[in-house]
């Protein structure tokens, strides 16, 4: 009983979520919806059983894709009366890929009935171990036949990543606002400060 009330309870909160996060006028609103749909999607993969998945969507999506666009909405000089007629402008467009998605939708549904595609017969090498939970089954598989694939996957992010940074890397050639820190260490006292002294009732030279 309280497994039926729990699923219809997030799954009626992720709906409405998804609608405010489309419907909210302003972007900051529209994320934290995003997050609070996150959540509830959390809570019903807890619900199924797939644990692993429910902690994918609160660390990645919700620690760190959600609070990155919360930042960048945050931080941009957004005009929303231009949003709002850039809105208007792409309002057929976005209709046009409304109703191919449904289509696709429909499609999907249609075929869904009409029974599963046979594509092999499974080798069990993928079965969850026995009395052990979703995350132990799934960390057993990833990093005992699938450790060479991870480790690969790993690296191709890491090069990816290198090659960002080096790309978007642009080295200051200007003398002004670049760091000089030999010249700045080996700097004596003396050359720092200069002391005026100035003669009594003479006051501060202009």
């Amino acid at each position: 009983m309280i497994q039926t009330f729990a699923f219809y309870l997030f799954a009626v909160l992720v709906i409405a979520s998804a609608v405010m996060v489309i419907s909210s006028r302003n972007p900051v609103h529209s994320v934290l919806w995003l997050i609070l749909a996150f959540f509830n999607a959390a809570g019903l993969m807890v619900i199924v059983g797939a644990e692993f998945i429910a902690m994918l969507l609160v660390i990645v999506y919700v620690g760190a894709v959600a609070v990155l666009f919360l930042f960048v909405v945050m931080m941009l000089d957004i005009d929303f009366a231009e949003l709002r007629a850039g809105f208007i402008k792409n309002f057929p467009l976005g209709i046009a890929i409304a109703l191919v998605l449904l289509a696709e939708m429909v499609l999907g549904l249609g075929a869904y009935k009409a029974g599963v595609i046979q594509l092999g017969e499974p080798s069990g090498l993928a079965a969850p171990l026995p009395g052990e939970s979703n995350i132990e089954s799934l960390g057993a598989l990833l990093y005992g036949q699938y450790l060479f694939l991870f480790e690969t996957a790993g690296i191709i992010l890491l090069v990816a990543m290198i090659g960002a940074i080096v790309l978007t890397h642009r080295e200051i050639r200007s003398p002004r606002g670049h760091q000089d820190i030999s010249k700045q260490v080996s700097r004596r006292p003396e050359e720092a400060t200069e002391m005026m002294r100035p003669e009594v009732g003479k006051g501060v030279k202009l």
